[in-house]
């Protein structure tokens, strides 16, 4: 399986930044709630899921605090 290339969130806008969170939101929780209704064959891939919104909450929050 071929390593997922990592974007540079800096270089993203505010609207695709804030497009790709959701979107990214939005498969952690339909990820989460399919492994709990039935074991994910790879479980990692929630980890995986959890840690990019954790990257885009960042890279918001920095921009947030930048503005100031």
């Amino acid at each position: 399986m071929a390593k997922k290339v990592k974007t540079n969130l800096a270089d993203l806008s505010g609207e695709d930044l804030k497009e790709r969170l959701d979107t990214e939101k939005a498969r952690f929780k339909k990820l989460k709630f399919s492994h709990a209704v039935t074991p994910l064959e790879n479980p990692m891939q929630l980890r995986v899921s959890r840690r990019e919104v954790a990257r885009l909450l960042t890279e918001a929050n920095n921009r947030k605090s930048a503005s100031k």
